[in-house]
């Protein structure tokens, strides 16, 4: 069959009349569905259940470790959890801080820490002059959003199938108000891929201008496989290779449970070097005596260890596995014939990268939401909502029910290649 840009005028006339027709059927069903955030669906917090009733008694809230957890204190996070991440993230306990209950207001803190003097330097305002950042995209919308709070300027860094553009971001680090960086290095928010071991090499490697360069190596699904963990993608320990380039302090890694147990109700844990420990806790120690020990013993009870925790995220695939198969099954249906559309195919995470024809992702977006499906703004992986050739759309196949899953899907497909063959009529 020809893709749609070798039609011949009167097929795309006709292509049009068919797909509108389609379009206007399923518009007719009244639906109202929503793919436009990374949510867990119900299914998997209820997972997560048991975590509500393991603080049965009073003589329950004492942690193995001996503290009272009603009461203030442990600024760090409770030993037992602070061992688990260290597990987890393969750093040693001492480098590790158990955060409130989202990993994304650790980061909005770090970068507000940051910005004023604090235990290290004079902050990034010290200058005077305007704070840049480089934002690999497509990437993580409400990572844009902490910098355009801030009025920092963002300067985008082009997303590969390995990870952001090495050369492009050494060129960018030569000017000393540029300040950092934003990673999601696993599973990327939204394209999927996983940082090469010669990306997390390079990046570990950096040697910015700026002396404070501080990059946010926010590991959000580290164990979010789509498969089984040994057929998924493996990502290298970012610290070991920045102890090797004496970087070490230009990294701060988060992570947390929010869509492992409770999102909004989980806990958060920051990795860094002993200094940037040492300036966190300072800053720490003037905001809060200490954060939700309950939560935190919830916690560990529930997940235990890395096994248990690995058993756990078993079931949140068998959840998850399907849906994705889903989309990728009604976009291969959908799309493989007409020539309009690419879409990553992730091992893991919570996306699909859809790129459909330059110049239509914010009209598809626009009748998928009169044919009523919600899906995240056009524009949202990229720095001030501008994506330069109006093409990218993140699809969240996580929240609905697979049979929902697919008539969105099915909207999707059929708004995209309306858009498609409406912007080829008009040429």
């Amino acid at each position: 069959m020809a893709t749609y840009l070798e039609f011949t005028k009167p097929a795309l006339e006709a292509e049009h009349k068919e797909l509108l027709q389609k379009y206007n059927d399923l518009k007719a069903l009244g639906l109202k569905l929503d793919m436009s955030r990374g949510k867990p669906s119900a299914d998997q917090l209820n997972l997560s259940d048991d975590m509500l009733t393991n603080i049965p008694t009073l003589k329950d809230v004492f942690s193995d470790s001996g503290y009272d957890t009603r009461n203030y204190g442990v600024l760090e996070g409770l030993p037992e959890c602070r061992k688990f991440f260290s597990d987890l993230l393969e750093v040693p306990v001492e480098n590790i801080i158990i955060g409130g209950n989202a990993s994304l207001r650790v980061m909005f803190d770090y970068i507000t820490q940051c910005l004023l003097p604090n235990a290290l330097d004079k902050g990034w305002l010290a200058s005077g002059k305007p704070i840049k950042f480089l934002c690999p995209c497509p990437g993580y919308d409400r990572h844009f959003a902490i910098l355009e709070y801030y009025g920092i300027e963002m300067l985008p860094i082009d997303m590969e199938d390995d990870g952001p553009n090495i050369e492009q971001i050494r060129a960018a680090i030569r000017d000393e108000q540029v300040k950092g960086m934003f990673c999601v290095p696993k599973y990327s928010n939204p394209t999927g891929c996983t940082y090469s071991d010669e990306k997390v090499k390079a990046i570990a490697a950096l040697q910015p201008a700026a002396k404070d360069f501080r990059v946010i190596w926010d590991n959000a699904y580290l164990i979010h496989d789509l498969v089984e963990p040994e057929q998924g993608d493996k990502l290298l320990n970012i610290f070991p290779e920045a102890e090797k380039n004496g970087t070490e302090d230009m990294f701060i890694e988060v992570c947390s449970t929010s869509k492992i147990t409770f999102s909004g109700a989980g806990i958060s844990a920051i990795a860094a070097s002993e200094k940037n420990i040492a300036a966190i806790k300072a800053r720490m120690s003037k905001q809060f005596i200490s954060n939700d020990k309950i939560n935190q013993l919830r916690h560990i009870r529930f997940l235990k260890d890395v096994p248990t925790l690995m058993a756990h995220m078993a079931k949140h695939r068998e959840i998850m596995a399907p849906k994705f198969a889903a989309v990728d099954a009604a976009f291969t249906e959908g799309f493989t014939d007409c020539g309009i559309a690419t879409w990553s195919k992730p091992k893991g995470g919570y996306f699909i990268n859809l790129d459909v024809m330059e110049g239509t992702a914010r009209e598809t977006v626009r009748l998928c939401a009169e044919a009523g499906v919600v899906l995240t703004a056009a524009g949202s992986p990229f720095p001030y909502g501008k994506d330069p050739k109006d093409s990218n759309i993140r699809v969240a196949p996580s929240f609905p029910p697979v049979e929902e899953l697919k008539k969105c899907a099915e909207i999707l497909v059929i708004s995209a290649k309306l858009a498609a063959v409406e912007k080829l009529l008009a040429k």
